[in-house]
């Protein structure tokens, strides 16, 4: 099985939610000129900026709203009855909790098919983020079914805590989509410190689980925090197949091949081996009980 990929580097205005609407619309008119990747993946927060504090309560949405208006504008910029899924990044409301989230959508069809919503779980406080005074964390990781392959979403920082991919892989998926809105921090020899670090950490979740990882990086400043983009897909065996430029808007395209995944996880076979040993490490007494409960068993 193959499907191609386009992940979008991309910079949004910040609190126009109408106009970086708009944008993707364009966005998808081009892809559809070049030739329409079956996955096209927006960074987090692209819907609206990522800076927003406490306005994100007035610019939430829910999964429902986002996928109808990316709908609308895929008819106006796509002709024919060609359809594609599409990842964004957005501030969610549900139930009057908002939630920093990513929405998994077919368009093109009769209705526009929501596949999954994955809501952040790691939401950083540290040095310039404040995330968790705003938003709710998630509570699970999904792996869900695509037209293509078993997938899972990640947001930033996500995917810096190992356990995270893991757990995707572990649940079935072979393909990690990984929104991200990163600032450019420290420096590191030639190059700004975060993105070694970001090009490390997808390399080695891809190579440990065989998976693809889809990253698309934010660009553009908000209050004199500049996103550096570096887009990337990365195969299974850990190469990076494609990257985009820093800073600047781009579109990073690549095909993913189930043969890809067979191969690397029968040259390093860790996934099966971790579902071996996973049962003890699970009763392991030493480790720490989560508050209110115990560990599943």
């Amino acid at each position: 099985m193959h499907a191609s990929v386009a992940a979008v580097q991309f910079q949004p205005r910040k609190g126009e939610i109408e106009a970086n609407l708009d944008r993707m619309a364009e966005i998808f008119g081009q892809l559809a000129d070049e030739g329409l990747p079956d996955l096209i993946v927006f960074p987090e927060a692209s819907t609206t900026g990522y800076f927003l504090e406490g306005a994100v309560y007035e610019l939430a949405r829910s999964a429902g709203e986002y996928a109808e208006a990316l709908q609308q504008r895929w008819r106006s910029a796509v002709s024919g009855a060609r359809s594609a899924d599409v990842v964004i990044g957005f501030y969610e409301r549900d139930a009057g909790t908002v939630y920093n989230s990513a929405l998994y959508v077919t368009l093109g069809g009769e209705r526009p098919a929501i596949r999954h919503v994955h809501r952040k779980l790691f939401l950083p406080t540290y040095g310039v983020f404040d995330e968790q005074r705003f938003v709710t964390r998630g509570r699970r990781i999904g792996v869900f079914e695509t037209s293509h392959f078993p997938s899972a979403i990640l947001i930033c920082e996500d995917v810096w805590h190992s356990i995270c991919p893991t757990i995707a892989a572990l649940k079935g998926a072979q393909v990690m989509i990984v929104p991200s809105a990163s600032p450019g921090r420290g420096i590191s020899g030639p190059e700004i410190e975060t993105i070694t670090q970001w090009r490390n950490t997808l390399q080695g979740a891809a190579s440990e689980h065989g998976v693809y990882a889809v990253y698309a990086g934010l660009v553009g400043f908000e209050g004199g925090k500049g996103f550096t983009g570096t887009s990337m897909i990365v195969a299974p065996d850990g190469r990076i197949v494609a990257a985009g430029q820093r800073f600047e808007e781009c579109v990073v395209r690549a095909t993913m091949d189930s043969d890809a995944i067979n191969v690397a996880r029968a040259r390093l076979p860790f996934i099966g081996d971790l579902h071996d040993v996973l049962p003890d490490l699970l009763l392991d007494e030493e480790l720490p009980v989560p508050r209110g409960g115990h560990l599943a068993r």
